[in-house]
């Protein structure tokens, strides 16, 4: 308050309600150094005036000796009040001391001693969402065909350090923007304006993932970031319709190879079934041919055992049974030789007369 205040007590009083020269309007006493100045209030007085303004204020029997206590236990009280602090389980709480880092504190209760210390509570739990290139102008980039193509793009990412989260990186989410935007441009111009545009997305997703958090990491951000998307990649209006053109046939390439593939693999799986069929029939043929020749070996063997104990007997037997396999299935003409033979005999074929008969009682 002002010290020249109109009203009330006549004359010119300070804050505490008494005039520059005493208490009562008189002037004070010079100072002991000889001085004729105005001396400053007498700190007692200051402290019954402040006693008396007190006891205005608060109720009945707070005044005496101890009166002093209850501003005290207030101010101790606000004091306490504003040390206290309650971290979340997402959060970290950084505590400052005169601004200084001093600790990082875990979910719960905790006591910071204010106002020496205070307390920060970043949300380390909570994944975060930045939005670029989707005005147009900013996701618009170069790629190696020397095409532009708008690539809208978002960061996702959380606080993994708090301290350096806090204290290394002044504005972090502005840093997180042009670190990812730099690390996009970089790989968008290494890479072909089709691939991104169709089948190179995941690529360039992980590639500027790295990179991003290599970049973070050298500056301590005390980020992690846990993903990048792609939006809706587009060429720009002028080429639109030349790329779509473009896009269609990559696809009806991709269906045409699709087709071819599956040919493929029908006319593979046809062959491997003849193949498998043939080595069958060759392992059958084989074993059976196995089985005759040791059967024919086993039927000389036996006959040579025969032929051995009686071989007139043994002879005459194999040239008969050889001329029934040759004769038996062949029209005969028998010509008898010697000095009666009469040439050329007229043989009767009986098992044809014989096949014919049976042939007609069947019809």
């Amino acid at each position: 308050m002002p010290w020249n205040s109109e009203g009330g007590g006549g004359g010119n009083q300070g804050p505490w309600g008494q005039g520059p020269w005493g208490q009562g309007g008189g002037p004070r006493k010079p100072n002991q150094g000889g001085g004729r100045g105005p001396t400053p209030p007498d700190l007692d007085d200051l402290i019954r005036k402040g006693q008396d303004k007190l006891k205005q204020v608060l109720p009945s029997g707070g005044g005496g000796r101890f009166g002093w206590l209850l501003p005290v236990a207030l101010l101790g009280a606000f004091v306490i009040y504003n040390s206290i602090y309650q971290v979340q389980p997402d959060e970290r709480g950084v505590v400052l001391r005169f601004g200084t880092y001093n600790r990082t504190a875990e979910p719960g209760l905790h006591f910071a001693l204010w106002p020496i210390e205070t307390m920060e509570k970043p949300r380390v739990g909570a994944v975060r969402q930045i939005n670029i290139g989707n005005d147009g102008s900013e996701g618009q980039m170069l790629t190696a065909d020397k095409n532009i193509i708008g690539v809208p793009f978002s960061v996702f990412w959380r606080i993994n350090d708090p301290k350096n989260f806090l204290f290394n990186v002044a504005d972090q989410e502005r840093t997180i923007r042009a670190v990812s935007q730099s690390a996009m441009r970089e790989i968008v111009g290494q890479t072909r304006a089709q691939a991104i545009l169709t089948t190179g997305k995941n690529t360039v997703e992980a590639q500027v993932m790295e990179i991003t958090q290599s970049l973070l990491d050298e500056y301590n951000a005390g980020v992690m970031v846990t993903s990048i998307n792609l939006g809706d990649v587009q060429p720009p209006r002028e080429v639109a319709n030349a790329f779509a053109e473009v896009v269609r046939a990559g696809q009806n390439q991709q269906q045409l190879i699709n087709e071819a593939e599956q040919y493929r693999n029908q006319r593979v799986r046809l062959a491997e079934g003849e193949a498998a069929k043939l080595v069958e029939d060759a392992n059958g043929y084989k074993a059976r041919v196995v089985a005759e020749a040791e059967g024919e070996a086993a039927r000389f063997l036996s006959v040579y055992e025969q032929y051995k104990n009686a071989k007139d007997v043994t002879r005459q037997r194999i040239f008969l049974e050889t001329m029934e396999q040759i004769l038996g299935q062949t029209n005969k003409i028998i010509i008898e030789d010697g000095a009666n033979g009469q040439g050329v005999v007229p043989y009767l074929p009986l098992p044809e007369v014989q096949k014919r008969q049976g042939g007609s009682t069947s019809n």
